[in-house]
């Protein structure tokens, strides 16, 4: 008797706990909110944790579903600046810029410009497209390029390297040019931008202006 008494009340109360409004329906009505809460916080940790851990955060990724970038990173108008041995500034701006490894400092500039501070003034050079050395402050510039100073020196020629440190331009193309003596050309030069310094070789023709040597 006493057992059917007690199967009974421990019926009741599964019962009771069953209906409408009991502890069983107020349970699945608390982890109804609680369950996407803590799947929304879990979520938010496994996003942000990359970004805040101290140590290196590894991933396993399947190869066929994953595309492979070509290039390591991709500019547009982009914008480098550095500084000579004696603390003068310069900037070398480029259409596009592409970097293909991290582990080599080079980038490739489409569209460049630099701009160089001279004692007579602001200079510029300009090209299509070259490929800048960071580290060495060189740029290795296929096809035309063309340099302008504020004082009417002017450079042209071709496949040249500029190193914007030492405001020094080798061309292996041929050059012509203009100084306020006159017009120059040759198969190839070496020239010091700032103490206007130029070295000619091959076929190298100077025409003298006799009013601008005065």
């Amino acid at each position: 008797m006493r057992t059917s008494d007690s199967a009974l009340a421990d019926r009741s109360r599964r019962q009771r706990g069953a209906a409408p409004g009991g502890s069983r329906d107020r349970l699945m009505r608390g982890l109804r909110i609680v369950l996407p809460m803590s799947i929304g916080v879990l979520a938010a940790f496994l996003v942000m944790a990359p970004l805040t851990a101290s140590g290196d955060v590894s991933f396993v990724l399947d190869k066929n579903k994953v595309e492979v970038a070509r290039e390591r990173l991709r500019i547009r108008s982009a914008r480098y600046r550095g500084q000579d041995a004696r603390g003068r500034a310069f900037t070398l701006d480029a259409g596009s810029a592409v970097q293909r490894s991290s582990a080599e400092p080079v980038v490739e500039l489409n569209a460049l410009a630099a701009r160089l501070e001279l004692p007579e003034g602001p200079a510029t050079l300009r090209a299509n497209q070259g490929r800048y050395d960071m580290a060495a402050d060189q740029v290795r510039i296929q096809g035309p390029v063309a340099f302008r100073a504020a004082d009417g020196y002017r450079l042209d020629t071709s496949d040249a390297v500029a190193d914007l440190a030492a405001r020094r331009l080798t061309g292996t193309g041929a050059v012509t040019g203009r100084t306020p003596q006159g017009n120059f050309s040759a198969d190839t030069m070496r020239a010091d931008l700032e103490s206007r310094v130029v070295r000619l070789e091959g076929n190298a023709r100077l025409r003298i202006d006799r009013q601008g040597a005065k």
